[in-house]
């Protein structure tokens, strides 16, 4: 049974946002285009709040694009960090009207923690390697003011739509497959965790975890992705997940009775 009957989604049109629409009855989400709710202006989100109802938020809207962020810093600044506050602020005033906590879900990275060692925890030292995470760890700073909120760290990938045609054998992560990570989604926006979790999945090489879905894929080293791009990746960025299995295990028990 689910607790929450309408959950706005931010950015709706994106990759994720269209996989999580899949993982919802229709009309149990509202997902309003940059047109009609554009985060970067707080007089839009109040615009929004004031003539939409609903209980839950999933937060998905951001310059996702290292490469981007990288290149356009101020627009990173911009969406990642301020967005999230003009969401947070509005949240904490809607919840001062209605004297009740919203349900708020962000989508953060596994690129706030240092990407060096791997195998990191939620209470491990963050301390990104890009301004992309510089710019999500910003965003989960002032998540950490609301009440009944869950920040994902994660980082998950399309097995449809691998476009490049070289990956490294060297970088390792813990992605998981979009499809899941969106049922992981849904499951912690009707759980009652508060705080920070870890969504991953066994360590690979980008290689080895890309190839089986693209068997064309050729083999290169991550140096020579670095050089490509013009700036360096994680070179172990996995995750420990033990936090999140716990959780999945235990509703899944509950779900076979």
């Amino acid at each position: 049974m689910q607790k929450y009957k309408k959950v706005l989604l931010t950015g709706a049109s994106g990759q994720l946002g269209t996989a999580i629409l899949k993982e919802g009855a229709r009309g149990y989400f509202l997902t309003p285009g940059i047109d009609v709710l554009d985060i970067t202006r707080y007089s839009s989100i109040e615009e929004y709040f004031n003539k939409h109802k609903f209980n839950a938020i999933i937060h998905c809207a951001a310059l996702a694009r290292m490469t981007k962020c990288e290149k356009y810093p101020i627009t990173a600044i911009e969406t990642n960090i301020k967005g999230t506050a003009n969401l947070v602020m509005a949240v904490i005033s809607k919840e001062t009207r209605l004297k009740r906590p919203l349900r708020f879900i962000q989508i953060s990275t596994d690129g706030v923690y240092p990407g060096a060692k791997g195998n990191y925890s939620e209470k491990d030292e963050t301390i990104p390697y890009n301004i992309y995470g510089w710019t999500k760890l910003g965003a989960e700073c002032a998540v950490h003011l609301l009440k009944n909120f869950c920040i994902i760290r994660t980082s998950f990938f399309n097995p449809g739509k691998i476009s490049f045609d070289h990956s490294a054998t060297d970088l390792y992560s813990s992605k998981v497959t979009i499809d899941y990570l969106a049922r992981a989604i849904m499951v912690l926006l009707e759980s009652k965790f508060i705080g920070t979790i870890n969504i991953g999945g066994r360590r690979q090489s980008d290689y080895e975890r890309y190839k089986k879905f693209k068997p064309s894929l050729q083999p290169c080293k991550g140096i020579d992705i670095s050089k490509s791009i013009g700036f360096n990746l994680a070179k172990d960025a996995s995750l420990n997940y033990g936090q999140w299995k716990k959780i999945e295990r235990g509703l899944l028990k509950t779900s076979n009775g």
